[in-house]
């Protein structure tokens, strides 16, 4: 199925935090997508088009950057997906919280492989995923699981979090480490990928509701911080943290992606805006969204672009500088 979407550009108003004057204001084009998707997570596919959940209809959705249409790809009765990542294969795959699995769609034929959850974690509450150094599907589940899936047999297995409730975000550094993040239980973890087990790390601040994890080109990992409205870093070769507080009155940190250049983009509720912050400068750069009320709740891109999925306005949304 095939709809055609009114697409638009608008160049941002933007405001700095101690920002040079003369940097150039980025642009964003916002893209409608059909309506009462909730579009949650996107991936950009490697055909150029952006793969999104949209997570209230049950559908994997597809846009044409160019030309704005859509396809929507059904993945199942019951299903409410949450994330999307585009794996070594070239395929997108899905957490799944309302099937229970983890769902990989074949990009050519768009046909849904279903992988279940074991049957004793019924409601895992699955969240995001990333791939390991060697093409292993790291997951977590916010009811306290975090889980892997071998996608050359098929198997998965599912590990108790060590505190429980709480894990959302997850990522793989450039080292090969895998982290992830725990809301519920403000702080992160780090995986050990071959036996599975978790080494708890905690922020400076208590209590700061760690909600996603991103990676930056020397392994170090930053951190959405949801109750504190902070973004923070560890450096896992010194073992040290830092932290700032986002600009505003209201911050509410929730996604973070850092991307090709090292500049940390983050998702601010509080204030409907994105912020980039350059780790080099220590500057923050406030960008206000078009669309009253976007809600972005994840952020992914390729060179060049910083890709959004506006749930609360059924609409995409790209940042280029």
């Amino acid at each position: 199925m095939r709809r055609r979407v009114f697409l638009f550009a608008v160049a941002a108003a933007a405001f700095s935090c101690a920002a040079p004057a003369h940097a150039a204001e980025p642009i964003i084009r916002e893209y409608d997508v059909p309506k009462g998707s909730h579009p949650h997570d996107v991936a950009p596919a490697r055909d150029g088009g952006v793969w999104y959940t949209a997570q209230a209809l049950g559908e994997l959705g597809w846009l044409d950057t160019v030309s704005g249409f859509t396809k929507h790809i059904p993945l199942g009765r019951d299903s409410a997906p949450h994330g999307v990542i585009v794996g070594p294969d070239g395929a997108p795959w899905i957490t799944d919280s309302g099937l229970n699995a983890i769902v990989r769609v074949d990009p050519k034929t768009e046909k849904a492989q279903v992988f279940p959850l074991p049957k004793d974690m019924p409601n895992a509450n699955l969240n995001t995923a990333t791939f390991d150094r060697k093409g292993v599907l790291w997951f977590t589940g916010q009811t306290g699981y975090y889980g892997r899936l071998d996608p050359k047999t098929g198997k998965v297995e599912m590990f108790n979090a060590p505190r429980w409730r709480g894990p959302y975000g997850i990522c793989t550094a450039p080292d090969g480490s895998v982290y992830y993040a725990s809301l519920a239980g403000s702080h992160i973890a780090r995986i050990d990928t071959k036996t599975g087990q978790t080494t708890v790390l905690e922020p400076p601040t208590p209590k700061q509701g760690a909600r996603r994890v991103w990676a930056d080109s020397q392994s170090r990992i930053w951190v959405s911080e949801w109750n504190s409205g902070q973004v923070s870093v560890y450096d896992p070769k010194t073992n040290q943290w830092r932290e700032w507080k986002l600009p505003g009155d209201n911050p509410q940190t929730y996604a973070v992606y850092v991307d090709s250049r090292d500049i940390v983009w983050l998702s601010d509720f509080g204030a409907n805006a994105m912020v980039r912050f350059d780790p080099r400068t220590e500057q923050f750069k406030v960008i206000p969204l078009p669309s009253h009320g976007s809600a972005v709740r994840q952020i992914l891109g390729r060179p060049g672009e910083v890709w959004l999925p506006l749930s609360g306005v059924d609409k995409l949304a790209v940042i280029r500088e």
